[in-house]
């Protein structure tokens, strides 16, 4: 007999997004975490989503990714490119992009609980250019 398991994991409670800019954002997002700033498949997804105006939305998400790994009091938790699964810090770094322009305060709480420090400033401000860039290029980030 096999026991009881809950059908979604603890580790990863959350569901990949359903927009096709925000699973944009989540694989570049991943891709950055894992392999660096300077990730080529992550260039490439760009590329391809925006054509020859990728490099906005890579360089502010690339600002963004380096002033979170710099004002980090913590691991933030990412999984592989493939997972059709998020984890929380993955979710809230979602969040706070998406909600950085139209909810400041939400985008602020959900980065200091990511990176454990009470200062986000900088975090916030990247955040707010790569959601402005992907919506100026006619890509917003919509919620789902």
């Amino acid at each position: 007999m096999q026991p009881d398991l809950p059908l979604t994991s603890t580790a990863l409670p959350f569901a990949s997004p359903v927009d096709k800019n925000r699973r944009l954002l989540l694989y570049c997002l991943r891709r950055m975490g894992a392999h660096g700033l300077h990730d080529a498949h992550a260039a490439n997804a760009m590329l391809g989503a925006f054509g020859m105006s990728y490099q906005r939305p890579l360089v502010m998400l690339r600002a963004f990714m380096a002033e979170t790994a710099r004002t980090s009091r913590r691991k933030i938790s990412i999984t592989g490119c493939c997972c059709p699964r998020m984890t929380f810090d993955e979710a809230r770094l979602i969040d706070a992009i998406t909600s950085a322009e139209t909810d400041m305060r939400n985008a602020a709480l959900q980065l200091r609980t990511t990176l454990g420090t009470p200062n986000c400033l900088g975090a916030l401000g990247a955040a707010q250019a790569v959601q402005s860039a992907f919506a100026d290029l006619g890509q917003p980030l919509e919620t789902d």
